[in-house]
Parts: C-alpha cells; structure tokens; sequence
C-alpha cells in the first residue's frame, strides 16, 4: 500500500516535472522567438538606414558633469549605436588651451580615432561652431572664417568622417547674406574637396533656418561636395532679441516644408527631438511624417539622434529617439 502511494505520487511527480518543463521550454522559445523578431526589425531598418549620434545630445554630461567628451564613442556603442557625430566645441578647453596647435588637433584625431575603433563604431561628421562667420558681410572676415575651418576639414578627413556641418551665421541682411554665404561656401568646399570631404549646411538660425533661402546657395555654389544636413526642429528664422538662439522664437519656418526642400541636397539626416507623449512620439515634430519626406526623397544611410530636451535626462531622451526612429523605419 505504501509502495503504491509512493508509485502513485512518484507517476504524479514526474508528469507535473513534465508539464512544468513544457511550459518553461514553451516560455523559452517563445522569449527566444521575441528576441529574433525585434533583431529581425532591428536588421530590417539597417538595410536602408543606420542611426548615429550626435554628440550634442550629450552636452550636458560633458559640460556640467563632467564626462570626458574622448568617452563619446564608448556610450554611443552601449546605447546601441553604430555612427557618430563630433561637435567640436565640446573640445574646446582641452583645444583652446594649446592654441589649437597642430599637436593638439593630432592629438584629438588620435585619440577620438582610437576610441572609435576600439568600439567598432564610424566616424560620420564634424560640427564645427566657433570658427567665425562664413556669412560675414566683410570679405577679409568671412576669409578669415573659412580659413579657420580648414582645421576641421583636415581632421575630419584623417578620422574618416565624411563631412564637416558648418553654420552660414553672419549678416542678416537677405541679398548680402546669400552673397557672402555663397562666397564662404565656394571657398570652404573648394578647400575640402581636395580631402575627400563635403561641407554640409544645417538650418541652424537666422537666414539658414529659411529653406528655400539655403537652397538657393547650394544651387549657386554648385560643388558636388556641398550640401544640406537637414534638421528635423532648427526652423526658427527670427528671435525677440535677434540672437540665433537665445530667446522666443517669433518667426519660424514650416519644418515639413523646409525639410522637402532640403532633401535632395541632403548628405546626412538629424533627428531632432525634444520632448514625448505618453505613446512616445516627439510632441514638437510628426516623425512619422518627417520620416517619410525622408524615404519620399530617396535618401538613405545614417539619421543622427540629436536630443536636446531638458524634460527626460540625456541618456533616457536619446533611447526615446532612438526607439522612436526604429519604429518608424522598420514600419513597412
């Protein structure tokens, strides 16, 4: 009789071990099935595009935080990206210190060239800021400004980027500013094609920010190497104070609009976000929307991730544009 009991619950035992481990291979390979379909998405939208980092998004971390902006390319590989995007007055202290001497310009190149590669990640673009007005109206001060630029191109091209963002700041005057734009531009993209380098323009303020005005210059400087890095949010055209930046904006360009325009001379793509709903859609732009001007344009290849939010943290907002993006270029 106890034998039997035992036999009983022993038959009892083995069919619930049974059961039990069917539903934990069942749960197994369904967890399993999940994670290769989200690779399959993620492979999906690398076809035809890669998403990349600008290194503004991290602004804050380097400069109220204190992150060495050399570990650029170790967050950008952990948050799952695989191009990206220098901003060079995040080494300004370091660079101005020395002068900008050629030994520190190599100095940076080596040292942002090792990082890259020790994560396997690639070099895309050069943002230059703080190297004077390539729209000035003074002809000896706008050659001054392109002058001051080469530098860039030249570590640009030793880091295998291909492109250095410039801003057209300057006069504010419409005719002269396309003038001196056109000038500067011509100058700049001359000087870089010999390095294998495009000079791309972002709407980034004052007259750049009105689209049909910036493409109207490329048009003019007709150089394959210059072109658009069209910015999904930097259409504001007139500020209360005049700055570029510093206050409310009265006067703003139709972001779709100028987006369309810019795409066809377009060499990169930025992905500008701010702020999210509940849902994870960009409150201030229709990505969906942008997304398609993008694709309707023909482009692909790299969108850079520029969050410049103050609502979520730095690293939580560029994973919400992150995810956002691969939703939307994974979607049929």
């Amino acid at each position: 009789m106890k034998r039997r009991y035992f036999t009983r619950n022993g038959l009892l035992t083995l069919i619930t071990i049974s059961i039990l481990g069917f539903q934990a291979c069942k749960q197994k390979k369904e967890q399993t099935t999940e994670t290769a379909t989200e690779e399959n998405e993620t492979e999906m939208m690398s076809e035809d595009f890669k998403l990349s980092l600008a290194q503004w998004s991290i602004h804050r971390m380097i400069q109220d935080e204190g992150l060495d902006p050399y570990q650029f390319a170790a967050k950008a590989k952990e948050w799952g990206f695989s191009g990206l995007e220098y901003v060079s007055q995040l080494y300004e202290d370091e660079l101005k210190s020395a002068d900008f001497s050629k030994e520190a310009m190599d100095n940076f190149v080596q040292k942002s060239l090792a990082e890259s590669q020790k994560h396997g990640l690639t070099n895309l673009i050069i943002m230059i800021d703080h190297e004077g007005d390539l729209s000035a109206a003074d002809e000896t001060e706008r050659k001054a400004a392109v002058e001051s630029h080469f530098k860039w191109v030249d570590a640009a091209a030793a880091l295998g980027c291909h492109s250095v963002r410039v801003n057209l700041m300057g006069s504010k005057v419409a005719d002269e500013w396309t003038e001196a734009s056109v000038d500067g531009l011509t100058q700049l993209s001359n000087y870089a094609k010999d390095k294998n380098i495009n000079v791309i323009v972002e709407n980034h303020g004052g007259l750049s920010s009105n689209a049909a005005m910036l493409v109207e210059v490329i048009k003019r400087v007709n150089l394959p190497n210059c072109g658009t890095l069209p910015d999904f949010g930097n259409f504001c055209v007139q500020r209360e104070d005049g700055s570029y930046f510093e206050s409310e904006c009265i006067e703003e360009y139709d972001r779709y609009k100028g987006i369309t325009e810019l795409m066809p001379y377009a060499k990169a793509v930025s992905a500008k976000s701010h702020d999210f709903d509940e849902n994870g859609n960009e409150i201030n732009t229709d990505y969906a929307r942008m997304i398609k001007i993008v694709k309707d344009a023909g482009y692909s290849g790299y969108i850079g991730v520029e969050y410049e939010g103050s609502e979520l943290g730095e690293e939580e907002g560029i994973q919400a544009t992150k995810a956002l993006l691969e939703k939307l270029l994974s979607a049929e």
